[in-house]
């Protein structure tokens, strides 16, 4: 188990080590021109030249790789070109934000898709035709209309939530979670598709499965035999499934963080990517791909305890 999980943490060192160095150096390739973005179209050469200088855009480019690299190993993320605000310190303030949108985005995923995949695995018929269109609706429904018209009608008509904003945890929990409610059941419906899928495939594989009779002809409830047993069996590729959209769901709260106005990681890093803020895009790029390895890590160690096979591959 210590091989494994030694093996697993170095492929994920060399995973951030080749995609933070693709960013810098592909982000340099496209020589995004941040000195005239801050000084304005009308700059002359000497002041581009001094601000390029004091960014030390003007360096060689490996000294200015070395240059981060260097810093994130002390902890230093750099300071946005525009708003000289340290890197780390900005995505330390924007992430409750995301993280409430998405935890609460994850926890309506599972519930909802654990009840309508057993539904639909165990009644089958009518029901699981439902189900699966209501499914396959909402896979290819745009995120984006659907974030506008939860707002027309739940913030702007009956008024039950704020149209847009963030309210902290700390200042108030119930205007936090108010102000978290339609952004994350937007971000959750395409999770909600994918997810039930999978456990309404796992179920009935299981239900199908010989100790499933053997479980009926003993008098075992349908209640026990669904949800003690072939759920819980049924769970090893939900659970894969469920890790990964937590990874997807950071990528897509960018758009619910520009529909509901939020605070957040995403319109973060959209802004910086639209300037051309390299440390703030590097900074993002590392806690991304940071993110991915432990959620992999985490998904590889579960797997590997459940199924010592999976070790071995």
């Amino acid at each position: 188990m210590l091989i494994f999980i030694l093996k697993r943490f170095g492929s994920g060192l060399v995973l951030i080590f080749i995609v933070t160095a693709m960013t810098f150096f592909l982000t340099h390739a496209a020589s995004v021109p941040v000195a005239i973005n801050l000084a304005g179209p009308n700059a002359t050469a000497e002041q581009i030249a001094t601000i390029n200088a004091q960014l030390g855009l003007d360096r060689p480019i490996m000294e200015q790789y070395t240059s981060w690299m260097s810093g994130v190993f002390q902890g230093e993320f750099g300071r946005s070109y525009f708003s000289s605000e340290p890197v780390g310190e900005a995505m330390a303030s924007r992430l409750p934000a995301t993280l409430s949108v998405v935890v609460l985005a994850m926890l309506i995923t599972l519930v909802v898709s654990v009840i309508l995949g057993v539904l639909a695995a165990s009644r089958r018929g009518f029901v699981d035709r439902i189900i699966q269109a209501i499914s396959t609706i909402s896979y290819v429904f745009p995120a984006i209309i659907l974030g506008i018209v939860m707002v027309f009608i739940f913030a702007i008509n009956l008024q039950w939530f704020p149209a847009v904003g963030y309210t902290p945890f700390s200042e108030s929990p119930s205007e936090w979670l108010s102000s978290i409610i339609l952004p994350a059941t937007v971000l959750s419906v395409g999770g909600i598709a994918s997810l039930s899928s999978q456990i309404r495939g796992s179920m009935i594989d299981e239900l199908g499965k010989d100790y499933i009779r053997t479980l009926r002809s003993r008098g075992v409830s349908e209640r026990s035999i669904l949800l003690r047993h072939a759920l819980r069996n049924a769970s090893g590729p939900a659970f894969t499934t469920f890790s990964l959209l937590f990874i997807s769901l950071f990528g897509a709260a960018l758009f619910v963080e520009k529909i509901f106005a939020l605070p957040g990681y995403g319109s973060y890093g959209y802004a910086a990517t639209i300037q051309g803020d390299l440390p703030v895009m590097l900074g993002l790029t590392l806690f991304s791909v940071i993110l991915v390895v432990v959620v992999n890590l985490t998904v590889d160690l579960v797997s590997g305890w459940l199924n010592p096979k999976a070790r071995v591959s």
